[in-house]
């Protein structure tokens, strides 16, 4: 049987046949008076809901014209009972559901969808594959798991991922509670779950290595780093096998579930183990006063294009869950990855929502951080549409009131919305920003200008909307690209480890080696690394918006030059923690910079007060290496920036040279020499302990000039109120 070719499928009952007979439930046959216990159930919940001594299950599919329910007592093993859903007693409208009693949480299950098989108009129904539950909680994977299986002709019950019964009201959350944390008081932390603790540096015992067991037992680091919140590459399950052959999807932008956490990151491998650790996990880092967001993926699954496997939606409607082409048989492709999720349909629509809400009502987090969202401004022809009902839905939704939003604002397809992206309260990921940050202190011409727009917010992009400068997320590295260390350290990408001939990954990094490619001992280059590794961490942190900094770079971990490290599961993308002793000066750098952002003022005693607030409220004036002479010419390579708080007393200076050699600017005439003097608290060219100081032990400046080093950061202060040295 060549399922690439179409032809008529088996029936269902020929499948029995060749398959699973009708197995005793309990004891009993399936055609017996115990088996008659059996309830039609409800459409409604979606999913697989324990209740009333039972559980009631319910899934959608428009075409199928039958559905089984697998119950199987392992992942790995055939299915132990198979009840076929009858379409006049188990069907309401185009939901299939069923209420099985006396099982319960923990329970495995399947299903199984016979249709038609003719891709010319969209249909690939195939009675052999078992499929997750598009609303189950948890998901199990078989040790001999293959992706391959799920494409090929045949039954594939041992080697596929099965769904798992969660009852979600059943955790003891001690009272825990979102955070609300406002955007302005936000430091996010982009991190894997798996690379923070995987690497055997970190201290953590074997079985909990990579995990979210892993992940709490170094809060306390984070805590002393000073973020105030997580950002977790993809955590709903996703197919590792999702990548070049040899490879493992180390990333997770595969998914195939939108409800259950992923099992590998799970020190527990028993049914409901994920979905318990994950909220250990999050209930520990609220504790701690850290925020959870989570990078979701509601742009594409991990079924990819037309040659590949048929794990979920693809076997329960096909044409309502992708965007298709106009051969039907193709699948429009807006992400890069073969496939594109039909968020504009109205079931879609309400699969995501209902995931969002479910992650925020019973799993606690704070909010989400949306891959590609411009694909969710696509109707379902593929084209942009002004106001998309998904993307309204979201943010109007009360369930997700005081969660934050944060959209990836472009698309694999040439999509770009930063700066009009739809709504009022998503926050956007700056790609400009990266770009303009990393262009100034490369010694790019004409990028004085467009850094000076960054550090304030970004005006020229976000202006014409009036909203908080909080709308921008600024951060100069990612998991996609280089990372800091490597920004400074290589010149071109070297990605040859991922086995694409070094064809993958961008080409147009904006970065520079300082003189030599990669690893260096040479001690000169190293200090210019750090330099500029300095100067990055200081704008990120003291540019008006929601800074962003990504897992390691506070110790200058390094892909050895690897850019796109996506099917990296090894040293190359694993947090090494020899680093935190090795690279201890910049962690007391990026450390002392972030507990700088909050202050208790004057006009503030009762509450703290972020930095990027007061400034935001200044007056601020541009200056060049003379006061009040900015120079926005194209071949100006340094700035001047300062800030003026008449009510709390406070005036902060900024200096960006990033000039081949230093230069000496003047500094602004202090009002009251009497009582106040420009303090340094930043000197990204000095070693450490000087390089940042706390604001109590600043030193005074005995002179009305101060010579910048070549491609340094200067950050002076003045003020005459005791509480803020000390705040």
């Amino acid at each position: 049987m060549n399922h690439s070719r179409g032809g008529s499928r088996p029936s269902i009952a020929e499948v029995h046949a060749r398959d699973v007979t009708p197995l005793d439930f309990e004891g009993a046959s399936l055609r017996s008076d115990a088996f008659r216990a059996l309830a039609p159930g409800t459409p409604t919940p979606l999913g697989a809901t324990p209740c009333g001594g039972g559980v009631n299950f319910s899934v959608f599919s428009k075409h199928a014209t039958g559905v089984e329910l697998l119950l199987f007592d392992s992942a790995d093993q055939k299915a132990a009972r198979v009840v076929r859903l009858d379409p006049t007693t188990n069907r309401t409208y185009h939901y299939w559901h069923m209420f099985i009693p006396d099982i319960a949480a923990g329970q495995i299950y399947g299903y199984r969808a016979q249709g038609p098989w003719d891709p010319a108009s969209g249909m690939r129904f195939d009675p052999d594959k078992i499929l997750l539950d598009p609303y189950g909680r948890g998901v199990l994977v078989p040790k001999g798991y293959s992706r391959d299986a799920a494409r090929k002709p045949g039954d594939n019950a041992p080697t596929a991922m099965k769904s798992v019964v969660v009852d979600a009201t059943a955790y003891d959350w001690e009272g825990d509670v979102p955070l609300r944390r406002p955007s302005a008081q936000t430091i996010i932390y982009e991190m894997h779950v798996r690379g923070f603790t995987r690497h055997p540096s970190s201290g953590i015992d074997e079985k909990s290595r990579g995990t979210f067991a892993g992940l709490i037992e170094k809060i306390p680091y984070l805590q002393q780093l000073g973020i105030t919140a997580v950002e977790l590459l993809p955590v709903f399950q996703f197919d590792a096998q999702e990548c070049p052959p040899g490879k493992v999807n180390y990333w997770g932008y595969a998914p195939v579930s939108f409800f259950a956490p992923h099992q590998a990151y799970s020190s527990r491998q028993d049914p409901l183990g994920p979905a318990d650790e994950f909220r250990d996990m999050v209930k520990a880092l609220h504790r701690a006063g850290i925020e959870v967001i989570l990078d979701v993926v509601f742009n594409h699954t991990a079924e990819g294009d037309e040659i590949k496997p048929t794990l979920c939606f693809r076997g329960l409607d096909n044409t309502v869950y992708y965007i298709l082409e106009k051969d039907r048989s193709r699948y429009a492709d807006y992400t890069g990855t073969g496939n594109t999720l039909n968020a504009h349909h109205p079931v879609v629509r309400r699969m995501i929502l209902d995931s969002l809400r479910y992650w925020v009502e019973e799993m606690h987090v704070d909010g989400f951080r949306f891959d590609l969202a411009s694909v969710l401004a696509r109707d379902s022809s593929g084209q942009p549409i002004p106001n998309p009902p998904l993307l309204w839905d979201i943010e109007s939704d009360p369930a997700l009131a005081g969660t934050k939003l944060i959209a990836e604002a472009w698309d694999a397809a040439g999509l770009y919305q930063v700066g009009s992206f739809i709504g009022d309260s998503w926050k956007e990921w700056n790609g400009r920003f990266r770009d303009d940050v990393r262009a100034f202190f490369r010694g790019e011409p004409g990028s004085t200008a467009r850094v000076a727009d960054r550090l304030v917010g970004s005006p020229e992009i976000y202006g014409h909307e009036e909203r908080e400068v909080e709308q921008s997320v600024n951060f100069v590295t990612c998991h996609d690209g280089f990372t800091l260390n490597d920004l400074v350290s290589y010149d071109v990408k070297h990605n040859e480890a991922n086995g694409e001939n070094n064809r993958d990954g961008a080409d147009d990094n904006h970065s520079w080696n300082c003189g030599v490619e990669g690893p260096t001992d040479d001690p000169a280059i190293e200090r210019l690394r750090n330099r500029q590794v300095k100067n990055f961490l200081t704008l990120t942190m003291l540019s008006l918006g929601m800074p962003m900094i990504t897992m390691g770079d506070e110790v200058r971990r390094s892909q050895f030059g690897n850019n796109n490290a996506y099917c990296q599961d090894n040293e190359i993308s694993w947090f090494d923690w020899t680093l935190v002793e090795k690279h201890a000066d910049i962690l007391r750098f990026v450390t002392l910079l972030n507990a700088r952002r909050i202050l208790r003022t004057k006009a503030h005693e009762r509450q703290r007060i972020s930095l990027n607030q007061l400034i935001r409220q200044a007056r601020k004036t541009w200056h060049g290496v003379r006061v009040g002479q900015p120079d926005w010419s194209h071949d100006s390579h340094s700035l001047a920036f300062e800030v003026e708080l008449q009510q709390e007393q406070l005036r902060l200076y900024l200096i960006l040279n990033a000039y081949w050699e230093p230069l000496r600017f003047e500094l602004p005439p202090v009002p009251d020499p009497g009582t106040a003097s420009w303090r340094r608290w930043i000197d990204t060219s000095l070693d450490s302990p000087q390089d940042i100081v706390p604001w109590q032990t600043a030193p005074l400046l005995p002179y009305q000039t101060y010579q910048a080093a070549a491609r340094s950061i200067v950050v002076l202060f003045g003020a005459v109120e005791d509480r803020l040295l000390s705040a």
